[in-house]
This record gives structure tokens, C-alpha cells and sequence, in this order.
């Protein structure tokens, strides 16, 4: 399968939405996802124009995607920037800066075949190079549910820390923060 990996552009909105939207069809989109389909399907067109604009601004987020030469999206990983001192999404305040990946997505005809390793390299890759703030850690969550997820991440280095969150939804369910340190 031939592909590239690159960041997101400003004038991409329209390929990130319908990317996000096949992303919340999946069968496990409702373990992964903080969002259903038909609230992403309702968001106005300005709301992805300035979801597309700060990921591809790459100061507080950065989207990859695997885009095949034909220009169809094969899958994306974002990630987003925690500095040390500030209060998180999930409540907390890392002592550490650290990247937080978010939004893994890979369509089925591509899972398999190493696409998800090369755009979490790429996520990796840009979160090392940051300067401003230096980057100790990447993190992320994954549902208790998610053994394929797990399986991945797990793969590509990173371990359980041994917090966990409550899953969204209300049920009585956990996400693990798994994370890879800076060597």
C-alpha cells in the first residue's frame, strides 16, 4: 500500500471531517472516542476550519495522516501539548511537559499493513523536537475494552503508568494511561 505520512494543512478541514466521521463509524468508536457521530456530524464547518488550523499551526497540537497517493486518508494520530504546571483535559497538572496522543484512526483496508506505526513515529517524532515546552513524555488513555488498541500502543513502546480514568459514558469501566518517556 502505497502511502505518506505528513502533517495536517489549513485547507484540509474537509478531509479531516470526513476522516473523523469514518473514525466514529467504527464498531469500537464508542470505546475510543469522546464524541459520537451525530454530534460530529452536527458541528459547523468553522468548527473543523479551527480543529484543521491549530493541528496544523503545530504549536499545541499536531495532526498526522497517511494520505495515499490518489489523495484518499488512510488513517491519523494527533497530538497535543500538556506543559508542566498546567491543568489537563483529565483534571491533572503534569509536573513534566508532555504530548497527549489523541484521535487514532486507521480505516480498515489500511490496519495491518504498518500504517499506524508510521504515523505514531511521526507523532513520537514531532513531540521530541519540541523546544518550546521540552517534551519528557508522551501519554495517552485507552479503554479497558480496547485489547487491539493496547496491543498497538504496547508495540510501539509505550506501558501502562498505573492511573486510570473512568471511562466516559458512566459506565463502570476504566481508560489506562499508558506513556513512553524521552530517552
Amino acid at each position: 500500500m502505497s502511502h505518506h505520512i505528513r502533517a495536517v494543512q489549513q485547507e484540509d478541514w474537509p478531509k479531516v471531517k470526513e476522516l473523523r466521521l469514518a473514525a466514529l463509524r467504527d464498531p469500537v468508536a464508542h470505546l475510543a472516542f469522546l464524541e459520537t457521530y451525530e454530534q460530529a456530524l452536527a458541528r459547523p464547518d468553522e468548527f473543523w476550519q479551527d480543529r484543521t488550523d491549530r493541528a496544523a499551526e503545530g504549536r499545541t497540537s499536531r495532526q498526522f495522516v497517511a494520505e495515499r497517493a490518489d489523495g484518499r486518508w488512510l488513517g491519523t494520530v494527533t497530538a497535543l501539548v500538556e506543559p508542566a504546571g498546567e491543568k489537563t483535559f483529565f483534571e491533572d497538572v503534569p509536573e513534566q511537559s508532555q504530548t497527549h496522543v489523541v484521535g487514532v484512526f486507521v480505516r480498515p483496508e489500511a490496519r495491518g499493513t504498518g500504517v499506524v506505526d508510521e504515523l505514531f513515529r511521526a507523532a513520537l517524532a514531532w513531540s521530541w523536537e519540541l523546544t518550546e515546552p521540552r517534551v519528557e513524555r508522551v501519554r495517552l488513555f485507552v479503554h479497558e475494552q480496547n485489547g487491539r488498541a493496547e496491543a498497538m500502543y504496547l508495540r510501539a513502546g509505550f506501558t501502562r503508568t498505573g492511573d486510570s480514568v473512568p471511562a466516559p459514558g458512566g459506565a463502570p469501566a476504566r481508560d489506562y494511561e499508558l506513556a513512553l518517556a524521552r530517552s
